[in-house]
């Protein structure tokens, strides 16, 4: 048994790409886009003509609706190949929006079930903003599940298990980025690799605070930089993997040990916490890290969704 069939015994493993084509060697059950993955794919030739069929059929449409329907495209074509679900990312530039985000979060949805995709195959993508969490909120409500992004710090994990939404996707190597960053040259790679990785210890916390608390909330890392931080997380509800690193777990058959446990992070002696807007903006405000690492993430997202209506304005 591989690394990856390993894994799959104790986590459900996601696929994080666009590139479809490259899934089915890997079986995951679910799969996660953004706005990156999405602009990376289409400029690859065998995805072209996906753009540019999408722009042709609705030309003359308002740009935002045919940039939803290119998602939705690639979101169903990667059904096709999956058994479970795929995310599908609202517009970044909402992220400060809950009204906004809510609507397009909507027609995401009726995007996806005018093409015969049953609204619990599809979890909208929001960024972990205080806007974003309520938007997340009201759309659970109405059945439409969510994967709460860009979440860097406890705080936007405990306001999204209060929100009851689906999922959140902590990012283990953008926390690793930063912290790696501000040490410099004192930065000792062993002492800070696998359970040491300040990524890692950040989806620990989370990990463990929802399962003694009996938050229903799943917790999905993500942005992995390496193998390790992947084998550090081994028990994780879900672990959504870019193609490069799932072949590295498929290549290696070194053995896989389950680092988290819902039946000891029951056994800890936890304090219970919430947030209110105050309260929580607070403490967003007091980690550096998640504040930057946030902003820098929206902004990212924002860049590459208008690199993408520009190469669909051109197609």
């Amino acid at each position: 048994m591989n690394q990856l069939e390993a894994l799959k015994h104790v986590t459900t493993v996601v696929a994080d790409t666009g590139d479809f084509r490259q899934l089915a060697q890997f079986q995951p059950r679910d799969a996660t886009t953004n706005p990156s993955l999405i602009l990376k794919a289409v400029q690859k030739p065998e995805y072209a003509p996906l753009l540019a069929d999408t722009v042709a059929e609705y030309r003359g449409r308002p740009l935002d609706e045919v940039v939803d329907r290119l998602l939705v495209r690639f979101g169903r074509e990667i059904l096709g190949v999956i058994p479970g679900r795929v995310s599908t990312e609202v517009d970044a530039r909402l992220s400060f929006d809950e009204n906004a985000t809510v609507t397009r979060a909507e027609r995401l949805i009726e995007l996806y079930q005018a093409a015969g995709v049953p609204t619990e195959r599809v979890l909208i993508k929001i960024a972990s903003t205080w806007e974003g969490i309520r938007a997340a909120e009201r759309l659970e409500k109405r059945g439409i599940h969510c994967n709460l992004t860009l979440l860097f710090s406890f705080c936007q994990a405990v306001a999204c298990g209060q929100a009851k939404v689906r999922l959140i996707s902590p990012f283990v190597g953008r926390i690793y980025d930063w912290y790696k960053a501000k040490a410099g040259s004192s930065w000792d790679e062993a002492a800070m690799a696998g359970a040491g990785d300040p990524g890692v210890q950040s989806v620990r916390r989370i990990y463990e605070h929802y399962k003694h608390f009996g938050i229903a909330t799943q917790v999905m890392g993500a942005s992995f930089r390496n193998v390790g931080q992947i084998t550090a997380l081994a028990g994780c509800d879900l672990l959504t993997i870019s193609p490069e690193l799932l072949a590295q777990l498929a290549a290696t058959d070194a053995p896989l040990a389950r680092a988290l446990d819902p039946a000891a992070a029951q056994q800890l002696d936890l304090p219970p916490v919430q947030y209110d807007e105050p309260a929580f903006r607070l403490a967003l405000n007091q980690d550096a890290m998640a504040t930057e690492k946030l902003a820098e993430g929206i902004r990212a997202f924002i860049a590459d969704a208008e690199k993408l209506e520009a190469l669909m304005q051109a197609a």
